[in-house]
């Protein structure tokens, strides 16, 4: 095991955070150190639970639980039903794991689901997501939002806005700023020279104008100009035509113009394997790649194969 764990947050109670955390410490607990920061008393009755003081425990508690770093949520966890009350501990939670984190006493942090509206309506939570906060706890002002299973890597240049709001959000300089952090991500991951695969953002990539301009006037010129410095890239290209198994074995990273163009390809090749990545942090985030499942949090059907392929990648990368 690394000598640092991972620092994997509550997310909201509610859902199957507490759920996927116990199976991922059964499937887990030989091969890497993790620490849940949660309600201990949120765990399904019966999860062995190891209750530590530090993040230096964790190793050790490994063998006997999940090892919990406990802190009092206030009220029970009722699943599917989120309490107001929970909302400032889930913040203070993705908190205390980055401070950990940058602190040097965690390796990566690892974030379970979070519910945006629960968090609105219960801690005035300002942000759009986990990325958008993740990149304010860090201090910065542009990241990457990756998803990634074994078949594919997908980055979208918009994310957390409106369809009708991504042609004006779709600057030259967003997109420019996506494909400088991404490159340099996979150079820093080993990929010393990684190919990028850029869709349109119309369908067939604008066909010549006829279907769009953005691809001519913005997209196809600025990739011109990245060619020049060295980077490797290929498009703009149809987006339906580059998911195919043939198209994904020449590329390395797909960048997408907008969330459901990202995010539809990757959940059909690998709805419970795909991992959230946050790129340009600074520090090494993942996140299993789907929401709270209020409708079947408590049942026990929840599938940890999401988070604990997060948890493997955050190890992977923070080597």
């Amino acid at each position: 095991m690394p000598a640092l764990p991972i620092a994997l947050t509550a997310g909201e109670p509610a859902g199957v955070g507490p759920e996927i955390a116990g199976k991922a410490w059964a499937a887990l607990r030989g091969e890497l150190a993790f620490f849940l920061i949660g309600d201990p008393r949120h765990l399904p009755e019966g999860t062995p639970i190891a209750e530590i003081t530090a993040p230096g425990e964790a190793a050790e508690a490994m063998a006997r639980g999940v090892p919990v770093l406990a802190r009092d949520f206030g009220a029970p966890r009722v699943p599917g039903e989120p309490q107001a009350s929970h909302a400032r501990h889930v913040v203070a939670a993705i908190e205390e794991a980055v401070a950990f984190v940058q602190g040097g006493a965690a390796a990566a942090v690892c974030t379970n689901p979070i519910h945006k509206k629960a968090l609105q309506d219960g801690a005035g939570f300002a942000f759009p997501g986990h990325t958008e906060f993740l990149a304010h706890l860090a201090g910065v002002d542009d990241v990457v939002m990756m998803l990634a299973c074994d078949a594919l890597r997908v980055v979208p240049a918009t994310i957390h806005i409106a369809l009708a709001d991504v042609p004006a959000a779709l600057t030259r300089e967003r997109l420019e700023t996506t494909l400088r952090i991404t490159r340099s991500a996979m150079q820093a991951q080993g990929i010393a020279r990684p190919r990028l695969a850029v869709a349109g953002l119309n369908p067939h990539a604008g066909e010549g104008g006829a279907m769009g301009r953005e691809e001519i006037e913005m997209i196809a010129p600025l990739l011109e100009a990245l060619r020049a410095e060295g980077f490797d890239l290929a498009g703009p290209l149809p987006a339906d035509t580059m998911f195919h198994p043939e198209a994904r074995a020449r590329y390395d990273v797909a960048i997408a113009m907008y969330h459901d163009q990202a995010l539809i390809p990757i959940k059909t090749l690998d709805f419970a394997g795909g991992v959230n990545v946050t790129l340009g942090l600074g520090f090494v985030r993942t996140s299993p790649d789907h929401g709270t499942a209020f409708d079947i949090a408590g049942t026990g059907r929840a599938d940890p194969s999401s988070l604990i392929a997060a948890l493997r990648m955050a190890r992977e990368m923070a080597r």
